[in-house]
């Protein structure tokens, strides 16, 4: 994770302690070996948000918190995955990559599979620079956006 993302994930993580100070949030949090970009834990509850950069493949990080849920690995009874997807996954014709929908795809199935799991997959105004580029005007408010978006989620949870 480059320096941009680490600062828009600790953006996050302070935006949802500050909105949802209940749960106990962590950025890089570990779930079962499986790194977790931002988390917040409490009470039987596991909220995981993974933001998607640039990935090639979006789905794997989700894909094994959704095994390591399906095996006994998570020890909450609850799991809030939100799924953060950067513009860089909209097409330029409309409507969102095929890796995206796979994503969105592998997780509505999980969520409709697994016990206590819930999916959303949310879009994160922000278009991500190449290694090396500026960072984009307004990052801030997106990210504070979602950050709302996150902590309303959690609270369906509850």
């Amino acid at each position: 994770m480059g320096s941009f993302a680490r600062d828009v994930a600790a953006r996050l993580r302070e935006r949802l302690a500050t909105d949802r100070p209940v749960l106990d949030w962590a950025t890089e949090h570990h779930v079962a070996g499986t790194p977790v970009d931002v988390a917040g834990s409490g009470d039987d509850l596991l909220v995981a948000v993974e933001l998607e950069w640039r990935r090639a493949d979006p789905s794997d990080n989700a894909a094994k918190l959704f095994r390591h849920l399906s095996e006994g690995a998570i020890d909450a009874d609850r799991v809030v995955v939100v799924h953060l997807f950067t513009r860089y996954y909209d097409l330029a014709s409309g409507g969102v990559s095929a890796k995206r929908k796979n994503a969105e795809f592998v997780g509505n199935v999980a969520a409709n599979t697994l016990d206590g799991l819930s999916y959303h997959p949310v879009t994160v105004d922000l278009d991500p620079p190449k290694r090396g580029g500026e960072r984009p005007d307004g990052w801030q408010a997106a990210v504070d956006e979602v950050a709302v978006v996150a902590g309303e989620l959690t609270n369906e949870a509850n």
